[in-house]
């Protein structure tokens, strides 16, 4: 799929359309521009994604079908934010509209014309206003602002960058398609760099050891090291702590797993014992149960919370909604961000994984 902004063409034609795309299979919509001002085109190959609806504002185009190869029902929508604060809460607030009528789930992509944090901007170290209610849109939204990969500004104009051009995605998005991620094209003539969605799905190397904060809210957990550590006697350090990997993995797996429906069963009961309560059923002994009860519930909610902020490493996560599933994506995200796509060796960009493999082992052996 291809979207344009500021196409400043009132009509767009068929054969604009094909000029573009290079072949006559392709299915679009636009937004009419103001005169030379502003103008949204979407073009999108008919075989891989089929139209069901089409909605447009003044700023904003909205496609809502299926992508064919998956049947999964989404909505793609292309974004020329406004300039001054008003109009601006004016789309924010069209866009929430439009997610509601379509129930489905979203991606959002675009010059938004506005940054999230202070570092998006060069020479900033005050947030806007209009950025703090734009970072609160995309909050209640439960979007997830997916990371550039490989460059941090994308709007240009003599001294001064931002990071401006970006897209969004819902929450079920990136549950459908965990492998997206964003890269900004090469600039040209623009003042704007392209931003280019993409889905990859690619496995690099072993992970690192990590130990997660969690483990240490269990009370068995340092006696189960100390043991397991002593038991693998003189080992280097390296050695040791690949070997620790599986007994802290087969640990994890019956000491935290399924930590939902741990939760869920602690819920049960005390429900139960509520039921009992409301039909005049009580004692002191019910009341000691139902005690112990929401204590081990709550302490299954710390331990579940402190895991996703730890996996998440949200900036922001004091201030953002407490939603697993949205800190889970969070987290999938700076995963990809942290994937070396290219490297730079001897004056040449080498994309081949195996290639940067040995150049990094060569820095650190």
């Amino acid at each position: 799929m291809l979207g344009l902004i500021k196409t400043k063409k009132q009509v767009v034609t068929r054969f604009d359309v094909v000029r573009l795309w290079g072949q006559d299979d392709a299915g679009w919509n636009f937004v009419g521009s103001d005169g030379a001002t502003g103008g949204l085109l979407l073009i999108w190959d008919e075989s891989v994604f089929k139209k069901n609806n089409c909605y447009k504002g003044e700023r904003w185009l909205c496609v809502e079908g299926i992508l064919i190869k998956n049947n999964y029902n989404c909505a793609i929508f292309l974004v020329y934010g406004a300039h001054n604060r008003d109009a601006k809460l004016q789309v924010w607030e069209e866009l929430s509209y439009m997610a509601g009528l379509c129930q489905v789930s979203n991606c959002y992509m675009g010059d938004f014309n506005e940054i999230m944090h202070v570092e998006e901007r060069q020479g900033t170290d005050v947030l806007p206003r209009s950025a703090e209610e734009f970072r609160s849109w995309v909050q209640d939204m439960h979007l997830v602002d997916l990371p550039l990969t490989n460059r941090k500004f994308t709007w240009f104009r003599g001294r001064s960058c931002s990071r401006i051009d970006r897209a969004l995605v819902s929450v079920e998005w990136l549950e459908e398609f965990p492998g997206t991620r964003i890269c900004g094209g090469p600039r040209g003539l623009s003042d704007h760099c392209p931003v280019i969605l993409e889905h990859a799905r690619q496995r690099v190397g072993p992970r690192p050891f990590r130990s997660l904060d969690s483990w240490f809210t269990h009370e068995g957990f340092l006696s189960f090291v100390k043991e397991e550590w002593r038991g693998l006697g003189e080992m280097p350090l390296t050695d040791k702590l690949k070997a620790l990997t599986i007994p802290l993995g087969n640990w994890h797996k019956t000491n935290f797993g399924d930590m939902d429906k741990k939760i869920m069963r602690f819920e049960e009961e005390i429900k139960k014992i509520d039921d009992l309560v409301s039909n005049g059923v009580y004692d002191g002994t019910m009341e000691a149960r139902r005690k112990a009860l929401v204590t081990c519930c709550e302490r299954w909610y710390v331990r579940k919370e402190v895991h996703w902020k730890q996996m998440s490493r949200s900036r922001h996560a004091k201030e953002m909604d407490k939603n697993t599933r949205y800190f889970h994506n969070l987290a999938s995200a700076r995963r990809r961000n942290n994937r070396i796509d290219t490297l730079l060796i001897n004056g040449r960009l080498v994309r081949n994984q195996a290639r940067i493999k040995i150049a990094a082992g060569s820095c650190f052996g």
